[in-house]
């Protein structure tokens, strides 16, 4: 990347960041993420409001409204120029890239025929990887966080679990799901594990009884459009649907969906299902 080219992707980014904190006058509410990481892509012109019960703002009228109304925390100027500096290196250095899923040893590759079903139990059960100070991190073949979720579902399936079928983890039973994901360490548990259970069971009925026990046809569903699935995800799979109530509005962050959305797309690159 030439030194024209570094400054121009310096001065878009500066530019976004400006955008979506003069709102509220540099005031903006952080996101607090486990140690790996990783974002969805969002439409901000055209998602728009969703939700089968009361209407939400979407994604970007949320994070408007929340910098609006946040009183205790804020982003500095000269984060925004830190967080700058790191993605224009990353996408030179190539650390940031769309292929570095498909080339992450735990990731599917597009043309296993588990791929999709694989991206959609993962990002199900894509949060809360904290464990309390001073405790030992929840790992499985000594991975964190994220990758030590991956790591589990791919050891359930090399010893013989159908854990990518909604057959299977729709009425899979607490005893079960405790054994797929047993850490290295017998001290330590994959927390809100009773949680996860929960939502195995949510997304695994409605596949079944509506998609005909297919994610990829929830997929097909959408047409090649990432903002209807989007929309089919979260007003389909109520667990997905991260809201809350914040100054008097309804507000939405649909974090995971959009996780799934952009894990799809760089899975399949644009061809096939993605």
């Amino acid at each position: 990347m030439t030194e024209p080219l570094k400054e121009l992707w310096k001065l878009k980014l500066r530019l976004i960041a400006q955008q979506n904190t003069e709102y509220g006058k540099g005031r903006i509410v952080n996101d607090d993420n486990d140690d790996d990481y990783r974002t969805g892509i969002e439409d901000t012109n055209s998602i728009n409001k969703m939700s089968k019960n009361r209407i939400s703002l979407n994604p970007r009228e949320s994070g408007e409204h929340i910098v609006r109304h946040a009183k205790y925390l804020k982003v500095l100027p000269s984060g925004i120029e830190r967080l700058t500096e790191e993605i224009v290196n990353g996408l030179i250095s190539k650390k940031i890239d769309v292929a570095n899923f498909s080339q992450h040893e735990l990731h599917p590759k597009p043309n296993e025929t588990h791929a999709a079903n694989w991206i959609f139990i993962v990002d199900t059960l894509n949060f809360c990887f904290w464990t309390p100070e001073n405790y030992t991190k929840y790992k499985v073949n000594g991975y964190t966080g994220y990758f030590a979720l991956c790591a589990a579902i791919n050891r359930a399936m090399k010893e013989g679990l159908d854990i990518t079928n909604p057959e299977f983890y729709a009425t899979i039973d607490l005893g079960t799901l405790s054994k797929i994901f047993r850490p290295d360490d017998k001290d330590t548990k994959i927390p809100l594990l009773e949680r996860r259970l929960e939502c195995l069971h949510q997304v695994g009925e409605c596949l079944q009884s509506k998609w005909q026990g297919r994610f990829e046809n929830v997929v097909k569903a959408a047409n090649n459009s990432a903002v209807t699935l989007l929309q089919l995800i979260v007003d389909d799979f109520p667990c997905f649907r991260d809201q809350a109530e914040f100054a008097g509005e309804r507000v939405s962050i649909y974090k995971r969906a959009q996780i799934l959305v952009g894990d799809l797309w760089s899975c399949y690159r644009g061809e096939g299902l993605g």
